[in-house]
């Protein structure tokens, strides 16, 4: 639990909610991320952004000379804010503005992942019009169904990202005949939250099938980009505060088979910064129903938005007491039954005032917060600063 290794004292005078970040355990995770990746030839990571762009956490990371995976304008000029190489930025998504892809062009990004011909025309005309030559690897759709929630999979046929596989042919036929953009590899990402590896070796096997089916036909396959996806124990965060990257990067090695030499990039985000973060709450009021009994807290979904959209759990732990524990239902202030954090959690007895830590939310939690119900955007507080 944070009681004992994080002084309440410290929290107590700040006004909540707001974020905790623990950058001791982010530097041990990527310390770790360096020295698993290190066993995979030709491995590189990129860290993606979206789950947390706050501009200390983005700084440590960019320290450790890893890339950044950007799927807006916004997040490449906070990552090159940030200290990130330019050679080390890759850019996703669906819906690139042209003024996004311009912004790319100009700053000379390492690659753009196209997802669609339609894009893969628009960037070719702007990298003309700016005289330039694109980089560019095709975002394949593999149609594997990874074991998380519905919401969080990228890699189904049904999905909206990527190309779908038997499109992959034509598209990158089209990549190799425009002239101003480069073909340089394939892109692949099945979804988020992933435990199981058995999820990523049907994606090597998928890889290895497509790989040798474009050989046949005399098509380069270029290097390989496998997304990020893996995930971390949200139940217990005291004991498992670091992903499995082992199991992770040993799946890869393991099962994907390329030529030698080939670069294998990843991009990592929830299993990064995800154990680092803790939201910090306060208790308002302490509810009586005819059976339930309700922790209203000061923190709701703008903060913490995740259990609202996925039904995502958290650990929630009461910093300030050592009383035996109770049930309760940890609900927010704002006005929607959605915001709901935890149902029948069971939690040392509560009290108007005490401190609530809801814990493992480094990742989609600020990146993801509202300014709904006019509430103001949670500060960030950090371990290294005396607060």
């Amino acid at each position: 639990m944070l009681k004992g290794v994080f002084p309440v004292e410290r929290f107590a005078p700040l006004r909540t909610p707001f974020y905790y970040y623990d950058l001791d355990l982010l530097r041990r995770t990527l310390r770790k991320v360096a020295e698993s990746s290190a066993g995979l030839p030709g491995a590189r990571v990129h860290y993606a952004v979206k789950a947390n762009f706050n501009p200390v956490i983005l700084k440590e990371i960019a320290s450790f000379g890893f890339g950044a995976d950007c799927v807006s304008g916004g997040e490449i000029k906070a990552a090159l804010d940030a200290g990130f190489a330019p050679e080390g930025i890759v850019f996703a998504g669906v819906g690139k503005s042209d003024r996004e892809i311009d912004y790319a062009l100009q700053q000379g990004i390492s690659r753009f992942n196209v997802e669609s011909a339609a894009e893969l025309e628009v960037i070719n005309e702007l990298a003309g019009k700016a005289g330039k030559t694109a980089p560019v690897s095709l975002r394949v759709n593999p149609d594997i169904g990874a074991h998380t929630h519905s919401n969080i999979t990228t890699g189904l046929a049904e999905n909206k990202f990527g190309i779908n596989y038997e499109q992959l042919e034509g598209v990158l036929r089209l990549a190799l005949r425009l002239g101003h953009v480069k073909f340089m590899g394939l892109h692949f990402h099945i979804g988020s939250q992933i435990l199981d590896m058995m999820d990523f070796v049907a994606l090597c096997n998928r890889i290895n099938s497509l790989r040798e089916s474009l050989a046949k036909r005399g098509l380069p396959c270029g290097d390989i980009n496998v997304g990020g996806g893996l995930g971390i124990n949200y139940q217990h965060p005291n004991h498992l505060d670091i992903a499995d990257f082992d199991a992770y990067f040993r799946t890869f090695r393991k099962h994907l088979q390329l030529p030698q030499g080939t670069a294998v990039h990843f991009e990592l985000g929830r299993s990064i910064v995800a154990p680092c973060g803790t939201l910090i709450s306060r208790v308002l009021y302490v509810k009586e129903g005819t059976t339930r009994r309700f922790a209203i807290i000061d923190a709701s979904m703008t903060e913490l938005i995740r259990p609202a959209i996925y039904k995502a759990y958290h650990r929630i732990e009461n910093l300030t007491s050592d009383e035996p524990e109770e049930i309760y239902d940890v609900v927010g202030p704002v006005c929607e039954s959605s915001d709901v954090f935890l149902k029948g959690a069971s939690i040392d007895k509560c009290r108007r005032g005490d401190l609530m830590a809801i814990r493992s939310a480094g990742a989609y939690g600020e990146s993801m917060a509202s300014g709904y119900n006019c509430r103001p955007l949670p500060p960030s507080v950090f371990s290294d600063v005396d607060f």
